[in-house]
C-alpha cells in the first residue's frame, strides 16, 4: 500500500546573522513533527534552508568587507552547522542564491506581469530596512516598525506592484471556509481583522536602491523584492515548472501539509503567499502554523540587549536532547515561552534526570540485581497490573491526537506522564520488598517485566522528540522492537528479555555551581 505523504517546511532562515535559539526552535519543532509523521508511517518531505538576498544582507556584507555571496556562504555554513548540531532530519536544505531557483523566480515574476497581476508605479512609504517591509503611518506602533519595533524611514522609488486587491475577496472567502488554514485561531483573527478586512494595499515587489537579488528580466535596474523570491522556495525546489511540466516530487508533495513559521512573518505567509499561488493557479498549502517566540527571561532576544542564546552553546553545556526537550516541552502552543539557564537546569533535573533517568536506571539495575538481567513475560496479572497496562496503552492515541493538532509540548507531556506512571507503579508494587521472599520472586519478575515494557512504549514515542535518548533506552533494555505499530500491544520485549548495562541518561546538575560557572563565561 502506498504511504500517505506529508510535506512540512520551516521558514527559510535570513542570512544576516548566526541564528539564535529562538530561530533554532522552529527547526527543532518541525523536526519533531516530521519524525513523528515518519514514525506513524508517512512518506515525509521536510524542507528548510536560507533566504539570502536583500538590502540588509548587502549592507552587512559591505560592513564585513565581503562580497554578498561570500558573506551568505559563511552564514549558511553556520546555519547548517546549528541545524545539524540539533540533530534535525531535514530532507532538503535550500538556498535562494541557487541559480535554478533564481531562474524560476524570474519566470514567476514575468508570468505575473504578463497576466496583469504586476504593474509599474512609484512607491512612497515608510520603510523598515531590517524587515525589508514598507508600512503605512497607521500600521506603525508608536511611530516604529510593527514587526521589530525599530525606526522606519521615508522612502520613495520606482517599483513594480502586485495587485493584492484583485484577490482580496477570494482570499477572505478561502480563510473563512477553511478554518484550519491559519493556526492557532488567534493568529487567524489577527490577520483577518488587522489586514484583510480593512482592505489590502498593493504589494511592492521590486526594488532599485540595491542590486543584491534576482534581477527583473525585462527591467534590469530592478531586483525582485525579497518576498516573491523567498516565498516561492516552497515550490521551486520541489520542481515547480511555470509551463506545468512539474517534477514527480512536486506532483506528489504539493500542496504542503504545513508551513511552520514564526508569528512575526505570518502576514507574508497568509496574505502574499496564498495570493501568489492563486495567481499561479496552484492549490494553497493546507495549513500555516504561526508558532510563538522564545523570550529570554522576560524580553525578546536581540543583540542590542545582549540576551541572545545560541543552540550550539546550549548543547555544549547541557547536551542535544536536553536542549531539544526544553524548547519542545516549554514553549506553549499559542503563547510565548521563556528560556533561562535557571529554567533549563530545573527542567533537566526534574523531568529528565529524576522522572526518566532514575526510572530507567533503577529498573534495569533491579533486573540485573534480582534476576541476573533476565526476566520473562508474566502469566498472572493483578488488577493493578491491568490498570497500569491500560494507562500505558492509551498514551499512543493521546500523543497522536496532540500531534495532529501540532500541540507538540502537550504530546511530549503525555510521554513524560507515561514515565511518571511507571515510577508510581514502582511505588505501588515495592519491588525491593518482593525481593526479600522467595515466594514473591515470580511477582517481582512480573513487575519488572511490565516496567520494562512500559519504558519501551515511552521510548518508541520519544524517538520523534529525543532520538538519541530513545536509542540509548533501547540499547539498555536490549530491544529492537521500536516500531509505532508495536505500541498496540503490551508484549514488545518478547517472552524473555535480557537487559543490557545501565547507563545514566541524564546526570543531575548542581544548579548553583552550574549557574556560577555559566555567569563567569
Amino acid at each position: 500500500m502506498e504511504k500517505k505523504k506529508y510535506y512540512i517546511s520551516t521558514a527559510i532562515a535570513y542570512t544576516s546573522a548566526k541564528p539564535h535559539i529562538g530561530n533554532t526552535y522552529e527547526i527543532v519543532l518541525a523536526d519533531a513533527i516530521a519524525r513523528f509523521k515518519r514514525l506513524e508511517g508517512y512518506d515525509v518531505y521536510f524542507q528548510t534552508g536560507t533566504d539570502e538576498h536583500g538590502e540588509k544582507i548587502q549592507q552587512k556584507a559591505e560592513e564585513a568587507g565581503k562580497k554578498p555571496q561570500e558573506f551568505v556562504d559563511d552564514i549558511v555554513t553556520e546555519v547548517k552547522s546549528i541545524w545539524d548540531c540539533m540533530n534535525t532530519s531535514y530532507d532538503k536544505f535550500v538556498r535562494t542564491t541557487d541559480p535554478e531557483h533564481m531562474k524560476k523566480v524570474e519566470q514567476i515574476f514575468v508570468r505575473l506581469y504578463q497576466q496583469g497581476d504586476i504593474y509599474k508605479g512609484v512607491y512612497e512609504g515608510l520603510y523598515c530596512t531590517p524587515c525589508e517591509s514598507f508600512f503605512t503611518e497607521s500600521q506603525l506602533v508608536d511611530g516604529k516598525c510593527p514587526d521589530c519595533g525599530r525606526e522606519v524611514k521615508k522612502a520613495s522609488e520606482e517599483a513594480y506592484f502586485f495587485r493584492l486587491d484583485k484577490y482580496a475577496k477570494r482570499l477572505e472567502e478561502y480563510i473563512e471556509t477553511h478554518p484550519d488554514f491559519i493556526q492557532p485561531e488567534s493568529r487567524k483573527n489577527e490577520i483577518m481583522n488587522n489586514f484583510i478586512k480593512p482592505g489590502l494595499q498593493d504589494l511592492c515587489v521590486s526594488r532599485t536602491s540595491f542590486d543584491w537579488g534576482v534581477p527583473v528580466p525585462f527591467d534590469k535596474k530592478h531586483v525582485v523584492y525579497v518576498w516573491i523570491d523567498a516565498l516561492s522556495n516552497y515550490i521551486t525546489f520541489l520542481g515547480y515548472d511555470i509551463n506545468g511540466n512539474h517534477s514527480e516530487a512536486f506532483k506528489k508533495y504539493w500542496p504542503a501539509d504545513v508551513h511552520l513559521i514564526g508569528k512575526d512573518i505570518l502576514r507574508f505567509h497568509t496574505i502574499y503567499w496564498p495570493v501568489m499561488l492563486m495567481a499561479l493557479d496552484l492549490p494553497l498549502p493546507k495549513k500555516i502554523f504561526g508558532h510563538p517566540w522564545i523570550i529570554a527571561g522576560d524580553d525578546k532576544m536581540s543583540k542590542s540587549k545582549g540576551n541572545i542564546m545560541y543552540a550550539d552553546d546550549l548543547v555544549q553545556q547541557f547536551g542535544v536532547d536536553a536542549v531539544r526537550y526544553y524548547v519542545l516541552h516549554e514553549i506553549p502552543f499559542a503563547s510565548d515561552g521563556t528560556i533561562t539557564y535557571d529554567l533549563i537546569i530545573e527542567r533537566i533535573n526534574s523531568d529528565l534526570a529524576n522522572v526518566l533517568g532514575n526510572l530507567v536506571n533503577r529498573t534495569i539495575s533491579m533486573v540485573r540485581k534480582y534476576f541476573d538481567g533476565t526476566v520473562h513475560a508474566p502469566s498472572n496479572l493483578t488488577e493493578l497490573d491491568e490498570e497500569f497496562k491500560k494507562n500505558i496503552l492509551l498514551v499512543k492515541e493521546q500523543t497522536v491526537s496532540k500531534m495532529d493538532e501540532l500541540r507538540v509540548a502537550d504530546a511530549l507531556e503525555e510521554i513524560i506522564q507515561l514515565f511518571r506512571r511507571c515510577n508510581k507503579y514502582i511505588d505501588e508494587t515495592t519491588p525491593w520488598t518482593l525481593a526479600k521472599e522467595e515466594s514473591t520472586k515470580e511477582r517481582l519478575n512480573d513487575v519488572l517485566y511490565l516496567l520494562l515494557e512500559g519504558i519501551r512504549h515511552g521510548a518508541v514515542l520519544f524517538q520523534a522528540f529525543l532520538p538519541d535518548t530513545a536509542q540509548s533506552i533501547f540499547e539498555q533494555i536490549n530491544t529492537d522492537c521500536t516500531s509505532f505499530t508495536s505500541l498496540d500491544q503490551f508484549d514488545g520485549i518478547g517472552k524473555t528479555i535480557e537487559v543490557g548495562e545501565p547507563h545514566p541518561l541524564f546526570a543531575r546538575i548542581d544548579k548553583e555551581k552550574k549557574l556560577q560557572e555559566l555567569n563567569q563565561k
